[in-house]
């Protein structure tokens, strides 16, 4: 280097080394690609966007986030409360809707049903007694005897035109009235050619008689106990639909309790408000509903119990005594009318007796007396003095009728026939059985009112707890619904 000139150092880094320190490598510029001079441009690399996720799951995710903050867990409690709520009182309007409805079939149906097929019962066998009655009295039947029989004809017919009002089509009730309607008017034909026989002196009106008994012993009466029979279950059915508790109801109800105290539990928690008006009101409408299903249903079951242990089952077994009475007149007085032409084989020994005789025994023994048979268990099921003192009457009575009939059966057999007569159909002065007969059939019809009034009055009342349950678990779950969702849109105010 000669004298004068500058020295210049230029430091080039080395080719494919780092940079020194502090300084930063050089950025070469981009050259585009160049089209032509006959060579291929490139490819480039174009990146796609993600798919897009179906409507449904955006929306279900949307909600999933939304459910994570505090508005959004709100409007889910209120809703949940809100279901909860009108579910309470629907299913509560639904079951005890179902149950007053069997009360009031029990009351103004199925038990009214059940005694008018009683005394359908009652009216033809009592109607069998007064014919045999009127023919043993001879030629010139009895005004009163007369008018007896009719008054029964007419009331058999009219409870059984009720009878198949009521009855459904196809039904064993529906075959028994439409059986009675065809049998009626044969048995009442039979009844006047035995009379016109009668007044003529004709023995062939005994024959008469005897067969239209028959008819009425072994067609009849089976068809018209098969008709009470079926009325007794539809009644007992009704019971049993009205008297189980409502337990889904009340399950729901203090599920729903449960749920409106855990909400409001939740609500202290938070905010350190002891109350929510709307939750206060929607948690006191739904305990109303509840203690009113329970305390209702309890007071209406405990009113149709009463009503079935101290009415109906009195009323049953009055029914079968009265007609057990009926029965057993109506073969005393058969018993003179065949004389012996119908007999039947007894015991073991086989010994021959009067056909007619022996069901009268029978049916003496199945009444019973105040200790034992039908009468002992009506002294046992009814409740009170007003109940028991007829029935201890016709006890009285029929103790009574059972000495005259031994008496009456005696002559018979001494050959005595109208001193026999005398004692069965006679006047006061002969101490007639019929006295004694008449007497049984009125005690046990002051005991069967009694009864029926008392089973009235405790229906009514087990029918009367549930009035106005239905409408009003519906009206109060509306307003307890109002009342949560209300309780609940004050908080979400807060968060606007």
């Amino acid at each position: 280097m000669t004298k004068g000139e500058v020295e210049v150092e230029v430091t080039y880094p080395p080719s494919g080394s780092a940079a020194p320190p502090g300084q930063a490598a050089p950025t070469m510029p981009t050259v585009p690609p160049q089209a032509g001079h006959g060579s291929a441009a490139p490819a480039q690399t174009v990146q796609s966007a993600p798919p897009r996720r179906p409507a449904w799951v955006e929306g279900r995710d949307r909600l999933r986030a939304a459910a994570t903050t505090e508005p959004g867990k709100l409007r889910i409690i209120g809703a949940v409360l809100a279901l909860l709520v009108i579910a309470f009182g629907a299913v509560t309007t639904w079951q005890m809707s179902e149950r007053s409805d069997a009360a009031n079939s029990v009351l103004n149906r199925s038990q009214p049903l059940s005694d008018d097929a009683a005394a359908i019962y009652r009216s033809l066998a009592d109607a069998n007694t007064a014919a045999s009655s009127g023919f043993l009295a001879g030629g010139q039947e009895p005004a009163d005897v007369r008018k007896r029989y009719k008054d029964d004809i007419e009331r058999a017919s009219e409870k059984l035109a009720n009878a198949a009002s009521n009855a459904g089509s196809g039904s064993s009730a529906a075959d028994s009235v439409s059986k009675l309607n065809k049998l009626l008017p044969e048995y009442t034909g039979l009844i006047e050619r035995a009379r016109a026989s009668n007044r003529q002196g004709l023995p062939l009106g005994g024959a008469y008689l005897r067969y239209a008994n028959d008819k009425m012993q072994t067609q009849m009466l089976p068809a018209a106990e098969q008709l009470y029979t079926v009325e007794k279950q539809r009644l007992n059915a009704d019971y049993e639909d009205a008297k189980p508790y409502p337990w889904f109801a009340i399950a729901l109800g203090l599920l729903t309790l449960g749920a409106l105290f855990w909400a409001q539990r939740r609500n202290y928690r938070r905010t350190n408000r002891v109350l929510n008006h709307g939750l206060v009101a929607a948690t006191a409408a739904s305990a109303i509903v509840l203690l009113w299903l329970v305390g209702g249903h309890s007071f209406a079951r405990s009113g149709l119990g009463d009503s079935y242990d101290h009415g109906v089952k009195s009323l049953n077994v009055l029914n079968d005594a009265r007609i057990s009475s009926l029965k057993a007149r109506s073969n005393e007085n058969l018993t003179l009318v065949s004389r012996g032409a119908e007999t039947v084989e007894v015991g073991a020994k086989k010994d021959i007796k009067d056909k007619f005789d022996v069901a009268y025994q029978a049916q003496m023994k199945q009444l019973g007396s105040a200790d034992s048979g039908l009468l002992g268990e009506a002294v046992d099921v009814a409740d009170n003095a007003a109940g028991k003192n007829p029935v201890e009457e016709a006890a009285k009575n029929v103790g009574v009728w059972k000495d005259r009939h031994k008496t009456a059966r005696d002559s018979d057999d001494a050959g005595d026939y109208k001193g026999a007569l005398a004692k069965v159909v006679g006047d006061k002065d002969d101490e007639p059985t019929g006295e004694c007969f008449d007497n049984v059939d009125k005690a046990l019809e002051v005991a069967l009112t009694h009864e029926r009034n008392e089973f009235e009055q405790a229906a009514k009342d087990g029918k009367g707890a549930m009035s106005g349950l239905p409408v009003g678990a519906a009206v109060l779950a509306v307003l307890a619904a109002a009342g949560a969702v209300l309780g609940v849109g004050r908080r979400l105010s807060e968060y606007r």
